[in-house]
Formats: structure tokens, C-alpha cells, sequence
């Protein structure tokens, strides 16, 4: 039983999605004013690595990851500089082109760590009209009050208030949890905009209270997340930093609007420290991807180094730890041509019984809230034990590809490793030989089909007939 953190709850509960088989799930994306930097790549890897875990469960998963490309201030306050407007007038280009850039780098960087593409990746721009019929319908049944052709949602209406974050409306009239700037059109503080009148902003939009104006933060992924995937979903993640006032203003706005349960597991990974403090450009110690393949580095040591510790749990980033993460990667890398090389004796139940444990030590540490440091641990120590068989010459050809077989499993989890085989490109002449081989099979012409597949042995390639189709294995040149 798969079992997470659900920040609502403040425990551990068994995972059972709304539709059996199905999980809704939708993780606050990019605001694209700037590059990603390692910090915003931790909480898309651990979007992943969920991801890939229920998919490697058996689960089929919905999952949505926005961009926003407007009205995100500084400081997540209402009063303020939006963050793609101020990127905007640094770079002296337009916002559309600012966020088109930014938004190509990410899905870039993304490729390249690997990083499961989504359902669906919405742009707020996108759903302007959405967002003006969900404040309607607040405005409608009296949560959302209108003021100089700005929009407020009336936290004092939504008794909930403060479930998620603990920032309840009484703490927060105390001035706990305050970030908020001080704005003489709220009828209280601690509500929030919905909708600015501001005709001189760089993006804005014709609406039913003012003539131009744009959208607050939280209103854009409630509109996103509930388009996509319906008005009661799963799994929502972020950030420990968009808990509040973020996530907490999406569950008021949302259920206030549907009369519904908006989420019902919340997950949320912790910050990234850079060589033990924070990480600031004005600090020198602000890296992106492109930062760290400048440096040398493959994108597969960052991913190995930001999922290697429990999302839960701050993460120090390193250039040793890095370096560390480059090597673990290697070494498994190294394991896996080791076994495509492996053509020892049979060592029997051993192999077995090596299999069976990594398998049931791995699910158990990933279903204790995705435990990643235990099941690495578990998989490393299968590693050990599997290369001191090929050592002694204990491990056959046939155990080796079933090992094969399964660590690609777990990979399919830690998306690491990638199909080794497949980096072993193949000749034409080899190429050619396989489709006339497949040929011969299919006219039962068994004789030549044999010719061939002596031919291709004789060429270090291994083909092994499957119910699936022709299996290749090729034998790496000493």
C-alpha cells in the first residue's frame, strides 16, 4: 500500500485515487521571467519521481504542470511589480516573448532531466476568459467583493480558512504569517486579489469591472487545475514555499466557487540550500542547469543528486555532493554493461533470492512516502552482491538479462540509467541482416533465418526469439 504525506492531514495516509486506476494530479509550474534554476528543478523532480512511482504501480496518471506568465508579484503580494512586467522592462522586450523564451529553455531543460512530459502544460495567458467566469461566480455568491474595478476575495466568508497552512483567520489578524502590503480598498488585509484594475500594466485584459486589468496568482492555477481535472483531483504538489499564501488561497477560492473538496492529498517538497544557506544571485551561489553543464556535468548527476534525498527533508546542494551523485550514476551505468557482458556459470536460487529482496526492500521504501534514500540504498547493495557473482564467474547470460530486466524496472522510477542496449548502434549491415531474418521467420523459411542469426553472432549480436519480437544483445568489444 502506497502511503503519503498529506500536508492536510499532517499524516501519512494510505493512497486510494477518486477513480479507481486513475490519479488527477497537477504541480504548480514555472513562472517563466527567468531561467529554472536548481530549486525550482527539485520540485519538478520530485513531481516526476511521483509520478513515475504511481506509474510504475499500475496507475494511469493525469497530470497537469502550468506556466504562469502573468500576475505573480514579488513577494506573492497584490500591490506590486509582476514579476514577467519587471522582466520585461530588464531585458526591454515584451512579456509574450520574455515568457515564449523562457518557457522553450525550460522544456529544454526538462528533456534533458529527464522529466516525464504532461497531460497537458496550460499557460495562464491562455485562460483569461475561465478566470473571469470563476471570479463571477464568486462575486455571485458573495465570497468576491468588487472595489475601484478590483476584485477581493473575502477570507472572512470562507470559514476554512487556514486548514492547509495552519495561518488561520484569527493568526493572521495578529499579523502572523503576514506578508500581505497594506491596501485601503480590502475590506480586511488578509484578502486577496483576484483581479487588478491596472490599465497601465503591461499585460491586461478587458473585464466586467474594469476596462483593462489582469489576474492575481492563485486564481490561475484554481482555473487550470479544475479544467483539466475536474473540480475535485487527487494530488496536488509545490513547493513548501507556495504553501502559503498560494495553496492556501487556490482551496479557498476553489471551494468556495464549487461547493466541492478541492484537493485531497496535498504534497509538498522543502527548499534547496546551496553549500548550507540559501540561494541568491546577489550571493554568487545561483546555478541553473545550463550553470552546471557549463561546468562539465551531466544533467543525470543533478537528477541523481536532487531525488537521492526524501522530498520532505532540505537539500544541500554541493559541488561534492554532485560529484558524488556523477560517480553513483557511473557506477550503475558500468553495472548495467557489466551484465550485457555476463556469460559465467549458473549460480541458481542465489540470483533468485538477490532479485526477489532488492524488489521488495525497493517497493517498501518508495510506498513509506516515496523513502528514496532506503530504496537506493537497497538497490546499491543488490549491485554489490550481483558484481561479486560476475566476479567469481556465477551469473549466466539468461540471469544477467533477467537482472537487466529489472533494474530497467526500477529505472523506469529513477530514470537514470536509460536503455543501455540502445546505445549500442547498430551497422546497416546488421540492420539489414535482422529485417531479412524477421523476413525468413515470417515465411517459416527456418533454415535461412539460422544463416542469419550465425551471421549476426559471428558480428558480436545475440538474437534471442521472444513472444514480443527478436530480443538483441551485443556483445561489447573487450
Amino acid at each position: 500500500m502506497l502511503k503519503l504525506y498529506n500536508t492536510l492531514t499532517k499524516k501519512k495516509e494510505i493512497f486510494r485515487p477518486l477513480e479507481k486506476g486513475i490519479v488527477t494530479m497537477y504541480n504548480c509550474g514555472l513562472t517563466v521571467y527567468d531561467y529554472a534554476h536548481i530549486g525550482n528543478l527539485r520540485a519538478f523532480m520530485f513531481a516526476d519521481i511521483l509520478r513515475k512511482y504511481l506509474e510504475y504501480k499500475g496507475f494511469t496518471v493525469k497530470q497537469v504542470m502550468n506556466f504562469t506568465d502573468v500576475g505573480h508579484m514579488f513577494e506573492d503580494v497584490d500591490i506590486g511589480e509582476d514579476k514577467l512586467e519587471a522582466a520585461a522592462k530588464r531585458e526591454k522586450k515584451d512579456p509574450w516573448s520574455i515568457a515564449e523564451f523562457y518557457i522553450k529553455v525550460f522544456l529544454e531543460d526538462s528533456q534533458k532531466m529527464n522529466f516525464e512530459e504532461p497531460m497537458v502544460r496550460p499557460r495562464a495567458t491562455d485562460h483569461i476568459n475561465e478566470m473571469v467566469e470563476l471570479i463571477q461566480k464568486l462575486t455571485k455568491n458573495g465570497y468576491a467583493y468588487v472595489v475601484k474595478g478590483s476584485v477581493y476575495f473575502d477570507v472572512a466568508k470562507f470559514k476554512d480558512y487556514g486548514k492547509l497552512s495552519g495561518n488561520t483567520i484569527e493568526k493572521l489578524k495578529t499579523g502572523a504569517g503576514g506578508r500581505a502590503e497594506f491596501n485601503p480598498d480590502k475590506r480586511s488585509q488578509i484578502d486577496f486579489a483576484l483581479w487588478i484594475n491596472d490599465p497601465n500594466h503591461i499585460m491586461n485584459w478587458k473585464s466586467p469591472w474594469c476596462e483593462r486589468g489582469y489576474p492575481g496568482w492563485h486564481i490561475e492555477c484554481s482555473v487550470m487545475a479544475i479544467k483539466y481535472l475536474g473540480e475535485t483531483i487527487d494530488i496536488h504538489t509545490g513547493g513548501v514555499d507556495n504553501l502559503f499564501p498560494h495553496h492556501e488561497n487556490e482551496i479557498a477560492q476553489s471551494e468556495a466557487a464549487t461547493g466541492k473538496q478541492f484537493v485531497r492529498y496535498w504534497l509538498h517538497n522543502e527548499h534547496l540550500l546551496v553549500e548550507g544557506g540559501r540561494m541568491a544571485k546577489s550571493l554568487g551561489n545561483f546555478y541553473t542547469l545550463g550553470d552546471l553543464t557549463a561546468k562539465g556535468y551531466d544533467p543525470n548527476a543533478l537528477r541523481y543528486l536532487l531525488l537521492s534525498t526524501h522530498y520532505r527533508q532540505q537539500l544541500n546542494f554541493t559541488f561534492e555532493g554532485l560529484e558524488a551523485a556523477k560517480n553513483a550514476v557511473d557506477r550503475l551505468i558500468t553495472f548495467m554493461h557489466r551484465l550485457m557482458d555476463a556469460d559465467g556459470r549458473e549460480c541458481g536460487e542465489k540470483a533468485k533470492e538477490l532479485m526477489s529482496e532488492v524488489q521488495r526492500r525497493f517497493e517498501e521504501a518508495m510506498d513509506d512516502d516515496l523513502n528514496i534514500s532506503v530504496a537506493l540504498a537497497a538497490l546499491f547493495d543488490f549491485v554489490r552482491e550481483v558484481n561479486r557473482l560476475m566476479d567469481d564467474d556465477m551469473l549466466s547470460e539468461e540471469e544477467a538479462d533477467e537482472i537487466y530486466e529489472l533494474m530497467m524496472k526500477f529505472d523506469k522510477v529513477l530514470g537514470l540509467i536509460g536503455e543501455v542496449r540502445k546505445k549500442e548502434k547498430l551497422s546497416k549491415e546488421a540492420d539489414e541482416l535482422i529485417r531479412k531474418r524477421e523476413e525468413a521467420r515470417k515465411a517459416k523459411d527456418w533454415k535461412a533465418a539460422d544463416e542469419i542469426r550465425e551471421k549476426l553472432k559471428a558480428m558480436g549480436i545475440i538474437v534471442e526469439d521472444t513472444p514480443k519480437g527478436p530480443r538483441l544483445k551485443i556483445k561489447r568489444k573487450s
